[in-house]
């Protein structure tokens, strides 16, 4: 077997190893949190949407899906900035579901969200849709 051949197989089976390694869904649901705390700082409506199911449940009944999204693109058009700057990550499995609990820091440059301001505890409940975590439920406490 010549040098080049090993080599191809070395790098095809590293190929399948890869592929056949799954991501812990602990690690899928972190990603998503990081997504959509990302999406907010770039007041981004679409990208926290899109971690949201239909039926989402913000701070029981306070806020929905589409109020949520309404809020940030008014954001947008006034040209808002937000900051949210997450704490350590506490990941559950609860049946075929998971609860997510964490801070997060929000500050702002703009006018829009001074009352919402400050330090955040955040329990967030997690399901399984298709291929994908999505958050169906949040509840926060402002702490500071």
């Amino acid at each position: 077997m010549t040098n080049l051949s090993r080599l191809s197989l070395l790098v095809l089976l590293t190929v399948l190893v890869a592929a056949c390694h799954r991501v812990p869904d602990e690690v899928l649901i972190r990603q998503a949190i990081d997504a959509t705390a990302h999406a907010a700082e770039q007041v981004d409506p679409s990208g926290v949407m899109g971690q949201l199911t239909d039926d989402f449940d913000g701070d029981r009944g306070a806020m929905t899906k589409q109020d949520l999204g309404n809020m940030l693109r008014l954001a947008k058009l006034r040209g808002e900035t937000l900051h949210a700057v997450l704490g350590p990550v506490d990941v559950q499995p609860r049946g075929d579901r998971y609860v997510a609990d964490f801070t997060v820091t929000l500050t702002s440059g703009g006018k829009l969200f001074p009352s919402q301001l400050g330090v955040y505890q955040v329990e967030t409940a997690w399901r399984r849709e298709g291929r994908d975590w999505r958050c169906y439920e949040a509840t926060w406490t402002q702490q500071l």
